[in-house]
């Protein structure tokens, strides 16, 4: 068994918090576990909790849509939740709920070892970077303890808010050129 399916057993088992008690199916990571980018959003909604995977309802499709837009597909990136379980009434995860979760999440940045973790929306900006506007740092880059972070708006504001749509897909092209910038200079650097 590999690391990462390791990671997804321990989470689809995990019983550390009351958001056991309630959820249909923990929500363990998915994605590419060689990406260079890392999708972190909030916590599992209805249908992810339905289906036991991230990102799979209308803020899903709506994250789908921006990385097409800026060329990347879901089979390129690693999409988590800062919190694998749904909380009920999709309420803000509470502190407890979060660092339960906490060792998984620190696993597969681990074992992913991403180029640049994408922080999407206030409750994983504040869990990983204590952060609070999300709204007024979107689209810029963050280094904390030698990693990269690129901060934007939660794909599900984008439901309530459809302007937000534009916004994230002009984050996602920031991402990538930022990207590409990152893997340029890397370059430089192992041919000096």
């Amino acid at each position: 068994m590999s690391e990462i399916d390791s990671i997804r057993s321990q989470v689809i088992s995990c019983i550390k918090c009351s958001l056991s008690k309630t959820r249909t199916n923990a929500v363990p990571g998915k994605g590419n576990f060689k990406a260079e980018i890392l999708f972190i959003g909030e916590a599992p909604g209805r249908n992810e909790d339905l289906k036991g995977e991230p990102f799979v309802g209308s803020a899903g499709n709506i994250l789908s849509e921006a990385l097409a837009s800026s060329g990347l597909s879901r089979d390129d990136v690693y999409i988590t939740n800062v919190v694998k379980c749904r909380p009920p009434n999709n309420r803000i995860p509470l502190q407890e709920e979060k660092e339960s979760c906490q060792p998984y999440l620190s696993k597969e940045l681990e074992i992913i070892k991403p180029k640049i973790i994408c922080i999407m929306g206030n409750t994983a900006y504040g869990s990983l970077l204590g952060g609070d506007s999300i709204i007024k740092n979107r689209g810029k880059i963050v280094e904390k303890d030698g990693q990269r972070y690129f901060l934007t708006v939660h794909p599900a504001a984008a439901i309530y808010n459809p302007e937000l749509k534009s916004v994230l897909k002009s984050d996602m092209k920031s991402l990538v050129e930022t990207l590409d910038r990152l893997k340029k200079d890397e370059n430089l650097v192992k041919t000096q």
